[in-house]
């Protein structure tokens, strides 16, 4: 099929079963990645995953990871840092090692191991966010589970750096101090900049006045902070993660006539259109279509451990950290369940994971399968418990 009756046809259908799922409350990420399985070689055929989607797929992973960082907010974990901390670490500690254990015991390899830990141990902040819109819950339960997410996205950006030095060759004591210090001195000089320019310059009010001229100074910090996150021997999406991050600060800057965060809305809103209807589609469209595992090498038992790993880790984990808080028991179990989904940013990594030849198509679908599966059960679990308790 040609690139761009294929292209059309994937659109058509992803956006037809987003709004059928939509009526029944199912993540649209589901509808895209399905069109993909359906349409591409797993089931039907009919497209193939060509350079011409991998291309747009990669621009639209990169613009993803900017909109979560546009959307991403430092003021969501400012009253309860240490509680947001806390419960955001021992979720993904225990995810993580039951994600490694689960892995491990089934007889991959230490690196495989590893990088399926680090996926699980991840929260989808759309997920989370999504589940707090259509949910009631107090104030402070909210703010944990946001400050907690955003935390599990910093931590994520960590492991993908990680990551990707183990692709690039072992990791021994020396390089890994090195990978670390690399890591985290990108990161602070990146907030560091977000601070005195974002936050407080004077002449960046110039540029935010005018829209176009904002739009495009975006685009450029997203593909120049792309370019030094690789250059430095991280994962691109790490710097487009970083761009949104800091140009999200906007928020916090002291502005009376409150043009600056008018402009960062419009700048979302221009870009959630965009996003939302072609370039976040595609990319887990692509995801689907190289979605090709041998049928005998999926093991239901795998996927099951796994779901459960990831359910569960959160769970305890995440539940932990909330009573350690001082939240209640019932408080804790909430946030403990609220932070069991995984999202975009998994599927990010897993293609990644897939590409770099870390993990292969049968640890890479089972994975898949249980972040869509915890996508769609996590908002269904809280809102059946935050029923039960107002009973």
């Amino acid at each position: 099929m040609e690139f761009l009756a294929a292209l059309a046809l994937l659109l058509v259908v992803a956006k037809s079963l987003e709004w059928l799922f939509e009526r029944i409350e199912v993540h649209p990420i589901i509808a895209h990645v399905l069109t993909g399985i359906v349409l591409g070689p797993f089931a039907l055929g009919i497209v193939e995953p060509g350079e011409g989607l991998r291309v747009l797929a990669e621009f639209g992973l990169i613009m993803m990871m900017l909109y979560m960082g546009l959307t991403s907010n430092f003021s969501a974990i400012a009253q309860n840092t240490k509680k947001a901390v806390l419960v955001a670490s021992l979720g993904v500690a225990f995810s993580f090692l039951f994600g490694f254990l689960t892995v491990y015991t089934f007889g991959k390899n230490i690196a495989a191991a590893v990088f399926v830990g680090a996926t699980l141990g991840n929260t989808a902040i759309e997920v989370t966010s999504g589940v707090l819109v259509r949910e009631r819950v107090k104030r402070e339960v909210s703010s944990i589970l946001m400050g907690a997410a955003f935390v599990d996205d910093i931590i994520a950006v960590y492991l993908i750096g990680i990551i990707t030095g183990m692709t690039k060759g072992s990791l021994n004591v020396t390089s890994f101090g090195v990978l670390t210090f690399k890591i985290f001195a990108f990161i602070v000089s990146a907030l560091i900049v977000s601070e005195l320019v974002f936050k407080r310059s004077r002449w960046f009010y110039s540029i935010v006045k005018n829209l176009n001229v904002f739009f495009t100074f975006t685009l450029i910090l997203t593909f120049t902070l792309a370019i030094i996150a690789e250059w430095v021997g991280l994962n691109q999406i790490i710097g487009a993660y970083l761009a949104g991050l800091t140009i999200s600060r906007l928020r916090e800057r002291k502005d009376p006539l409150v043009v600056t965060r008018i402009k960062l809305n419009e700048l979302i809103e221009d870009l959630q259109v965009v996003l939302t209807e072609f370039f976040i589609p595609l990319f887990f469209i692509y995801v689907g279509l190289v979605f090709n595992p041998p049928l005998k090498a999926l093991s239901p038992v795998l996927i099951a451990l796994l779901y459960l790993s990831a359910v569960l880790g959160k769970l305890l984990g995440c539940g932990l950290g909330a009573r350690l808080s001082d939240l209640s028991w019932s408080d804790s179990v909430a946030v403990g369940i609220g932070m069991g989904g995984r999202g975009s940013l998994e599927m990010a990594i897993l293609t990644f994971g897939l590409g770099a030849g870390i993990i292969d198509q049968a640890l890479f679908a089972s994975v898949i399968t249980v972040s869509m599966l915890t996508a769609l059960t996590t908002p269904i679990f809280f809102k059946k418990y935050v029923e039960k308790r107002k009973t």
